[in-house]
């Protein structure tokens, strides 16, 4: 249900009192004006539907509906009700001057009244509220106290006083339980300091606010520094909770209705900027058009109609028209949400929650059959510690989404289901249960679950393996106390007492905070540089003093424990010969150049460029880059290399041969490190069977002294061969006896000879 809009009256003393100081120090004045500046900030940011009127009293004129010849004289409406906004913000800084006038502020309470009642007729208002902010210097009269009291009551006027000083500054030790507000941020301000007419208004004030609220009126009296804390931060806006009802479907003939709401999502800055004229600030003044121009020599100019989308599909376009697109789309016959079976809690691993909002779901309003069986569903998935796995849609345009459906049910609504079963009817359990039932806080929480596509699999290599990472018993002790000493919960000593040091919840979002700040110094001094970050912005984000003072100990033991060393890495120094080497010395069969090698340094890799396709003048080092970019085709990479590898074999000769080599090796080692060991050893077999088809062992001679075969079952998991299998792979088959011809003896004699 969206919130009402609420009517509110910032009702400012600027009569003289507020405008004098001691030296070094703010005016009451213009503490106040601080704080309805900061007020109406937060309502400005926060796109709230509230409306702020402005009554002034103390002024040098007098202009409101009451005034008569010595009634209600300097108190000035000096805004109406409306939407808060910047020309506000711009006229409580530069528009409100201080007055040489004195008013009752009990006169001006009567004219804010007066206000609200008549600009709020005939409209909706969830609330009507008076902001009061006075130094209480003015003379009080008290005459129509009690008439205010009872107006206020009967409209349902709510009231709140903003002071310099707390009201319970002149009290001797007395009771100041009272003042909740102040104790903690109490201004240093010595009873001394108080006038004779502001004590008898803080007596005015005690009894306005005791009358109104008995037990907690004077929690309504703020001193403007206490106020100018709270309202540091910039409210969040407020969002209306949109219902999504749908049907909860379980197989053909199980439907309950539900409804709907999101739980949590990302919230996001409104982006609303726009390309003004830097000169005018006219956004009419500037005018974009949009041009579409061949990439010839003459930059052909086309229709916008003539053109299409395309899509890119390796080194090729596809075209892909809008009507394309739109078939393409899932259709859905219409929003839905269907268990498609169940799953255990533990299943579900918390790593695998994703989307960017929760929902939760309820049994749908007034309806007893959906709450029943609703309700039943939660608590059967409670009970058997299980959760549903559901097909999510928000309507036929949506694509459609798994996820889980956990089942939420608050502890004090189980307690009452207990206590309120015990000796009655059967009938009257039925009807006892229904209505129970329909005030049960339980829920449905439901968070998106990952697709196979949206999962990212690493592997990395274990720490138990090396030695040298094992930790000793001290550095486990360490590393245990420091996690002790870091404990955001506060834990009180009878036990059971917890208390959170660090509420992420409570924490506004610093990027918005820093924006709104920005924007507000912008529009009030555009030609000024913008203000630091304000401190209490940084402090959010700290670490909390208690937990930085508790692990100061454990960290020291771990610097202790953990010793850093600077490595200094040596440099290698590349001379012009390690540059030009391979146009000047050619390419040497016998000592294959490793291309991938760290801090190496040529001139094929400043012309690297953006590597599309594995090419052939370095195909193993375009391989190496092409699989390790983002979303990368193994499969289609490596059928590139294997065609050079095989265009390699077909020219024969010992440098096409060590080319082919690096190929296959550099091959080897992404399959392993990408998990697609299958791929590799299925090219290797099959490029055994060439091998012995065209007769080339001198090439596999290579292969078997480089030892380069199928990769293991110790070196990858995915991998079934085992060390004696490939070794045995290697081995060249062995050939059948054949009768040869006998030979002539001299002829190889001869040969020798002409050898010679």
């Amino acid at each position: 249900m969206a919130r009402s809009k609420v009517a509110i009256v910032l009702c400012l003393d600027v009569g003289f009192t507020m405008s004098s100081s001691a030296p070094d120090e703010e005016s009451s004045l213009e503490q106040a004006k601080k704080v309805m500046t900061k007020f109406v900030q937060r309502q400005v940011f926060a796109e709230s539907k509230d409306e702020v009127a402005v009554v002034l009293f103390g002024t040098d004129g007098t202009r409101n509906d009451l005034a008569s010849r010595d009634q209600y004289q300097n108190i000035t409406v000096h805004r109406s009700l409306m939407l808060p906004d910047f020309d506000l913000l711009e006229d409580i800084q530069d528009g409100i001057k201080p007055g040489s006038e004195q008013a009752d502020f009990l006169d001006a309470i009567i004219v804010c009244m007066d206000l609200l009642q008549k600009q709020t007729v005939g409209k909706k208002y969830e609330k009507r509220h008076i902001e009061l902010f006075t130094d209480l210097g003015s003379t009080v009269s008290e005459d129509q106290l009690e008439i205010i009291i009872a107006n206020l009551k009967k409209t349902g006027i709510s009231l709140q006083f903003f002071l310099p000083f707390p009201v319970d500054v002149d009290d001797e030790g007395g009771d100041t339980s009272a003042s909740v507000h102040s104790h903690i941020h109490r201004n240093p301000f010595p009873r001394k300091g108080l006038t004779e007419q502001q004590k008898e208004g803080i007596d005015v004030v005690r009894k306005l606010m005791h009358t109104l609220d008995e037990e907690g009126g004077l929690e309504e009296v703020y001193t403007f520094r206490e106020s100018l804390e709270r309202l540091s931060m910039f409210k969040k806006i407020e969002r209306r909770p949109m219902a999504w009802p749908c049907q909860l479907t379980i197989g053909s003939n199980l439907s309950i209705r539900i409804v709907a709401y999101k739980s949590v999502t990302e919230e996001k800055v409104k982006k609303v900027w726009t390309t003004v004229d830097a000169k005018t600030l006219r956004k009419d003044d500037v005018q974009k058009e949009t041009v579409y121009c061949l990439n010839d020599d003459d930059e052909t100019e086309v229709q916008k109609d003539d053109t299409i989308q395309g899509f890119r599909y390796g080194s090729d376009i596809v075209p892909f028209s809008k009507e394309d697109e739109e078939q393409m789309k899932y259709k859905t016959e219409a929003k839905c949400f269907s268990v498609l079976g169940f799953s255990r809690s533990s299943q579900i691993q918390r790593h695998c929650y994703m989307g960017n909002h929760v929902l939760k779901v309820f049994a749908a309003k007034d309806d007893e059959n959906a709450a029943v069986a609703f309700s039943a569903l939660v608590h059967a998935l409670d009970e058997l510690k299980v959760v549903a796995v559901v097909r999510y849609a928000y309507d036929r345009r949506s694509n459609p989404q798994i996820g889980a459906a956990f089942p939420y049910i608050k502890d004090s609504y189980e307690i009452s289901k207990s206590a309120g079963t015990k000796g009655r009817s059967s009938q009257h359990l039925k009807l006892l249960f229904k209505l129970i039932c329909r005030v049960w806080k339980t829920c449905l929480i439901y968070v998106q679950l990952p697709y196979m596509e949206d999962l990212r699999q690493y592997i990395f290599s274990s720490l138990k393996n090396n030695k040298k990472c094992i930790p000793t018993a001290d550095q486990l002790s360490a590393v245990d106390s420091l996690i002790d000493s870091m404990n955001l919960v506060y834990e009180a000593d009878d036990g059971e007492t917890f208390e959170d040091l660090f509420k992420p919840s409570k924490i506004p979002n610093p990027h918005f905070q820093r924006l709104y700040q920005c924007l507000q110094h912008k529009a009030f001094h555009p030609n000024e540089p913008l203000p630091p970050i304000e401190e209490h912005l940084l402090e959010m984000l700290e670490m909390p003093s208690v937990v930085k003072e508790r692990c100061q100990g454990p960290l020291e033991k771990i610097k202790a424990l953990f010793p850093l060393k600077e490595v200094v890495k040596k440099k290698d120094k590349t001379t012009a010969q390690d540059i030009f080497k391979d146009s000047e010395d050619g390419l040497n069969p016998k000592k294959p150049r490793i291309e991938d090698e760290e801090g190496s340094f040529s001139i094929m890799k400043l012309a690297e460029g953006n590597v599309t396709s594995v090419g052939s003048v370095n195909p193993a080092e375009d391989f190496r880059i092409l699989v390790r970019q983002k979303n990368a085709d193994f499969k289609d990479v490596s059928q590139q290399l294997i065609n050079h590898i095989d265009q390699f074999l077909e020219n024969k000769g010992s440098q096409y041969y060590m080319k082919g080599i690096n190929c296959i090796r550099v091959f080897r080692e992404e399959a392993v490190k990408l998990s697609k060991v299958q791929c590799f050893n299925a090219f290797l077999q099959a490029l055994k069977s060439k091998v012995e088809d065209k007769a080339l062992a001198d090439f596999w001679e290579i292969m078997m002294q480089d030892r380069i075969s199928l990769i293991t079952e110790d070196e990858a998991k995915e991998s079934s061969v085992t060390s004696e299998e490939a070794e045995k792979f290697l081995a060249p088959k062995e050939k059948k006896n054949e009768i040869l011809p006998p030979t002539d003896e001299g002829g190889d004699v001869d040969d020798l000879l002409d050898m010679m």
